[in-house]
């Protein structure tokens, strides 16, 4: 019994022992953590001024930090730099009105979908940052002369953003002294309004539905299909004629402003309005001086043709001429998206792209190295390449390859002397072919089993301008002038198109002019019919006919072929180099006023040679 009592009497002691600890540990951590506020509450009077400025001065650099997130996409120090190619024209920054905004999505030059989106603990750790980088620097001088001595300590920020709010703690040793009065503050706490917060996260409701739903993409094939030619027919004999240039003035043009009239909320049958699930204001900005990339293929420099079917020979059964036309666009641009509310913006950039006629989709990032046949990994046979004009000067940077059984290979390139030493695969009767601005693709025959030396003549190339004659008068209509050679084929739009690069030797030339019509093909219906099996499972033998009504509705042929022809004229290389002006006379066709005329003229057309001279 003696034994339980001292048990307990011991486990007394020791409860208040444990209660007096805590009591003093409370009391400890209360005076630490009171300590700041006390202290700000017993500033002297005379003091308190120098710390308001400072703490003014701690809710401004508050502020700017907060209007240098938003400005910039949710950075302050920028990630680095990715610039752009003629490929891809994104760099990893947009500059808006000399800003520089990293794109939150974008697509490198070698192909590879980046995104570049900041999380709210890295706005909050920059913020801090920030924040402590630019405390040291207030301005408190005008208190120095007043007699007060202001000591700074090494200061570290923590920040909170909430929707509408910032929370900032500095932790800084602040000893502020004049006279015998001194007050010492080391923790400093301010909350500042604004929407940050919201807007950011307004910002990432946006960015998820556009990767989501791709409405900037869809909007833009909108914009494609009705300020482009894409695909399409038309009734005509003549060619269809487009400048690109025009094309994509316009459809910018058309982008610009359609993207600005884009919003987050509005009516169901609104066109521009995207429902977006976000309460505050958005907004959508594009600029032609923006880096961005339109290309459409297949075009000869900035002009796009449609060629006529049903006017080449043996297809005069056809009864009329049509113009089938199918163009690819490529088109890169940057769109702003500026989110709003408060007098705040917050905003980034994304990359809009268009590929093929197509909206982007996901790329891969895995790389697909170039494959080399198996006859350029054996490169044994050392051979002398020596590059020249019809002058004997040596053409420097010509590109060497070998062609050997349908497979090509890559050599090297030209000194400044026009030689090339290097080792060819081995090739019975392969080609040595050069390459050089400015000069006919030349292809020599040479045998690689055993080494040797070629010289390579090559033909330079001149850019001559043309003139056409109709019946000997200069015709300002439309025409498609075409030269052919051994070595390239190209076809000029008249009036569009006037220079054509020529070099010695001989070129087939062939003109077509149109002209202006109005024939009408009236709306006809005729009944076509074909055999089908009628047996059981198709395969007693039975058959009958099927007829069905073929509809074609009226059409109207603007313009027809109304004149040139054809022939084969040898250029010399002494009269290209003067600058001499190839000027061609074609013979005009009767005026087709019916269908059948048209094709009478294509009759007409083969049998008539046309003039040519160099002037």
């Amino acid at each position: 019994m003696r034994f339980r009592r001292g048990e307990n009497s011991k486990k007394g002691q020791v409860t208040v022992f444990i209660i007096i600890a805590v009591m003093i540990v409370s009391l400890a951590l209360g005076y630490l953590f009171l300590r700041n506020s006390v202290a700000t509450q017993s500033i002297p009077v005379d003091i308190r001024p120098v710390y308001d400025s400072f703490v003014s001065c701690l809710q401004d650099n508050t502020r700017t930090g907060i209007s240098v997130l938003e400005s910039q996409g949710g950075y302050i120090n920028l990630p680095a730099f990715d610039p752009g190619n003629t490929y891809m024209p994104f760099s990893s920054q947009l500059n808006f009105a000399g800003t520089q905004i990293p794109y939150w999505y974008y697509i490198s030059g070698n192909n590879i979908p980046k995104t570049q989106i900041p999380s709210v603990s890295d706005m909050q750790t920059s913020l801090g940052n920030f924040i402590s980088q630019k405390i040291r620097s207030c301005d408190l001088r005008d208190y120095y002369s007043q007699g007060f001595v202001v000591t700074m300590g090494d200061p570290s920020s923590s920040v909170n953003i909430k929707s509408n709010e910032v929370d900032v703690s500095l932790s800084m040793p602040l000893t502020i002294q004049k006279g015998n009065e001194t007050a010492v503050v080391n923790t400093h706490k301010i909350a500042v309004t604004s929407p940050l917060g919201e807007l950011y996260n307004s910002a990432q409701t946006v960015y998820n539905d556009e990767q989501k739903n791709m409405f900037l993409e869809n909007y833009t094939m909108d914009e494609l299909m009705t300020y482009a030619p894409v695909d399409g027919v038309k009734i005509t004999c003549g060619p269809l004629i487009w400048n690109a240039n025009d094309i994509f003035d316009t459809l910018q043009n058309a982008i610009t402003a359609n993207t600005l009239e884009l919003k987050s909320k509005g009516a169901t049958n609104d066109y521009f309005a995207l429902h977006l699930p976000v309460n505050d204001n958005v907004r959508f900005l594009t600029s032609q001086n923006w880096s961005n990339s339109f290309e459409v293929s297949p075009a000869d420099g900035p002009i796009l043709t449609a060629t006529p079917v049903g006017n080449q020979q043996g297809l005069g059964a056809l009864g009329f001429c049509y113009v089938p036309y199918h163009f690819v666009y490529n088109i890169k641009y940057p769109v702003l998206i500026q989110i709003y509310n408060q007098n705040e913006i917050f905003q980034f950039p994304f990359a809009v792209v268009i590929q093929g006629n197509n909206p982007r989709q996901p790329l891969s990032g895995t790389a697909v190295s170039e494959v080399n046949s198996p006859l350029c990994q054996y490169k044994n046979t050392p051979v002398q390449i020596t590059a020249v004009d019809r002058n004997l000067n040596p053409i420097a940077n010509a590109t060497i390859s070998y062609e050997c059984v349908q497979q090509e290979c890559s050599i090297g390139m030209t000194d400044n002397s026009g030689a090339l030493t290097a080792n060819f695969p081995q090739c019975v009767n392969g080609y040595v072919i050069a390459r050089a601005p400015g000069f006919k693709d030349t292809k020599y025959l040479f045998s690689t089993v055993s080494q040797g030396s070629l010289e390579m003549i090559m033909d330079k190339l001149y850019p001559t301008n043309v003139q056409l004659l109709v019946d000997g008068k200069p015709y300002s209509g439309t025409a498609m002038i075409t030269f052919d050679s051994d070595y390239s084929t190209q076809t000029l739009v008249w009036p569009n198109q006037k220079t054509v690069n020529l070099g010695e030797g001989n070129e087939n030339i062939t003109v077509q002019v149109y002209m202006n019509t109005s024939i009408t093909i009236p709306a006809t219906t005729t009944q076509q019919c074909v055999t089908v099996p009628n047996g059981i499972l198709g395969i007693v033998g039975l058959t009958r006919q099927n007829c069905f009504e073929v509809n074609v509705s009226q059409q109207i042929i603007s313009n027809a072929l109304a004149g040139g022809g054809n022939t084969e004229n040898y250029f010399l290389e002494s009269d290209l180099s003067q600058g001499k002006t190839v000027q061609i006379n074609a013979p005009s066709l009767p005026t087709p006023k019916t269908i059948g005329d048209i094709q009478n003229n294509y009759n007409l057309f083969d049998q008539n040679q046309i003039a040519v001279n160099l002037v």
